[in-house]
């Protein structure tokens, strides 16, 4: 969805969708959204809660000015 010449992102993706989104493996992406508990089951589908995954992820941001030389 694109409001005002910005991307929205859903709160909630499939796991095909993510791999697109986050630009990463499909195994990698399931790994991730399980570790961060973001994954909801419905019937057979499975859908990851981004907003849960993103706050995941800022686990990982190098503070490290030694890695940005």
């Amino acid at each position: 969805m694109e409001v005002k010449g910005r991307q929205l992102r859903d709160k909630f993706i499939r796991y095909k969708d993510g791999v697109k989104v986050y630009h990463m493996g499909l195994s990698t992406f399931q790994r991730i959204a399980k570790e961060a508990k973001a994954c909801y089951k419905v019937g057979q589908m499975v859908l990851v809660n981004t907003e849960i995954l993103d706050e995941y992820l800022e686990q990982f941001r190098i503070m490290d000015d030694e890695f940005y030389k």
